[in-house]
């Protein structure tokens, strides 16, 4: 983009609005004031974070949102130790899990690529004698071609058996994308295992192939890092940084209209018009459809047909006298075992800072609804505190009366990445790239965890080109990393 198409030609600083204060638009800001940009930031409601939110429960610290990063990949611990938050960067106190299946707690099995395993028996206890059979005829069955694009469990269940995906596959992907396995793209949810399985015959030939690789790079320190006080205290610190950096962040600025004018942009705010150079766009894909119908309706269509998954998160504390909680981080439950919750996290086992804060409270939280099994969400919150209950007392005995709940509801919180999505996310940026001084980022393209959060908005301002001085090389890089995705 040549210097006269974003009106800095007169050698002023473009002037940047990104839209959406979620952690994404608040890297965006922070990576374009890098720049020499003037950044406003426009966010519809009261507060930031978007998914990432920081609150209390009987007086300690929480997350009611996501409360984990990926330590695997750069971006988010880098732009935490940016802005001031690196004393406070913890990894869990145990990453040992279990699984919730067949009537009982089993340990987490090891050996495996986002459940799917390079032998069979990495998987034994977990399976049954049936299903860890069924997984040795892998490396009889001829190799099975799939193309551009394929869902990770119908291709699991054909070379390894639908016991594998229902009992193991299911709920770790379901635990990042509250999605449905058989529907979720293993192009864009696991690239690490579509680019292996079109490598190899066989499929556990191709796991065992990305194990040998990591086991040569030796990746060492923690896979997952936490922050002291939360990770919704991320965002709050991205944005402390961007305001002592001269950025403007207004709160309840729902935009109505986004137009392109001779000399930039007119963004319409409630009874103002905000004008600017540049624009990111951060929001959710059906907000951001809205504001482009008029300028770019093919990347609008596109981002309309992205469908989102609702949840709730039950957060309850527990007097520690009276709740004994098996050891580890908490567990997951496959839903084919027919329980309401999904996954139950023992925070304050998880969590050094949240065990410190109380010693005397026992901090547990469950997840309830997924994409196609939202029908408990129509519970009010006391029907979800009683069904979360329900469920932890079966899986660990805990029968005792907590102290303090909190429910946190996340209508269409989750993008859901069906087959096809790598293709429809190159579509809608070939479109928006039409556009002179405009970029898309956010969880609905190239990974719903933190860190591919972060970098969609670095790349995002990379984009923007020529109107830009080239921004300070972050202290991670912006690509996506081969562990990005479902990994997070």
């Amino acid at each position: 983009m040549r210097e006269a198409e974003t009106g800095t030609g007169t050698g002023q600083a473009p002037r940047a609005v990104v839209i959406g204060g979620g952690i994404a638009g608040l890297a965006a800001a922070h990576r374009l004031l890098g720049t020499g940009a003037h950044v406003t930031v426009l966010e519809a409601s009261g507060r930031l974070g978007g998914k990432l939110r920081a609150g209390e429960i009987a007086g300690v610290r929480v997350d009611l949102g996501a409360e984990s990063m990926l330590a695997r990949r750069p971006e988010a611990v880098a732009l935490a130790r940016e802005v001031g938050l690196a004393d406070r960067l913890q990894p869990p106190s145990t990453a040992t899990a279990s699984l919730w299946t067949r009537g009982t707690l089993r340990p987490m099995p090891k050996g495996h690529v986002m459940g799917v395993p390079g032998t069979a028996a990495a998987l034994s206890g977990v399976l049954s004698d049936e299903g860890l059979a069924r997984i040795e005829k892998d490396r009889d069955l001829p190799a099975t071609e799939f193309g551009e694009d394929v869902a990770v469990g119908e291709y699991v269940a054909e070379r390894l058996g639908r016991e594998v995906v229902d009992r193991l596959v299911e709920p770790l992907l379901g635990g990042v994308y509250a999605g449905d396995a058989y529907r979720i793209s293993m192009r864009s949810a696991v690239p690490q295992l579509f680019e292996a399985a079109r490598a190899h015959r066989s499929l556990t030939e191709a796991v065992r192939g990305i194990q040998e690789r990591a086991a040569q790079n030796q990746q060492t320190g923690p896979v997952f890092m936490g922050i002291e006080g939360g990770i919704g205290s991320l965002p709050l610190a991205v944005a402390d940084s961007v305001r002592a950096r001269g950025g403007e962040i207004l709160l309840d600025s729902p935009v109505h209209e986004l137009r392109r004018a001779p000399d930039g942009w007119r963004i319409r705010v409630d009874d103002r018009v905000v004008e600017a150079d540049l624009v990111v766009l951060a929001v959710p894909a059906r907000q951001a459809a809205r504001l482009l119908d008029t300028e770019s309706p093919a990347a609008a269509a596109e981002l309309r047909a992205v469908e989102y998954a609702s949840m709730a998160l039950i957060t309850l504390a527990f007097r520690r006298a009276e709740a004994n909680l098996p050891e580890g981080s908490g567990f997951l439950v496959p839903p084919v075992d027919g329980h309401t919750i999904k996954a139950s996290t023992f925070a304050s086992n998880k969590w050094g800072w949240i065990a410190a804060e109380d010693p005397d409270l026992v901090v547990v939280r469950t997840s309830v609804g997924r994409y196609g099994d939202e029908k408990d969400l129509a519970r009010d919150d006391e029907g979800l505190v009683d069904v979360s209950r329900h469920d932890l007392r079966e899986a660990t005995g805990l029968t005792a009366e907590p102290v303090a709940t909190r429910v946190t509801r996340w209508h269409e919180g989750l993008p859901q990445y069906p087959v096809g999505h790598h293709a429809r996310v190159a579509r809608v940026r070939a479109h928006v790239a039409e556009v002179p001084g405009l970029a898309v980022c956010g969880a609905a393209y190239d990974g719903v965890g933190i860190p591919a959060c972060i970098a969609s908005a670095y790349a995002a301002v990379d984009r923007l080109g020529g109107g830009l001085t080239r921004a300070a090389e972050p202290t991670a890089h912006p690509v996506r990393s081969p562990h990005g995705g479902a990994g997070e």
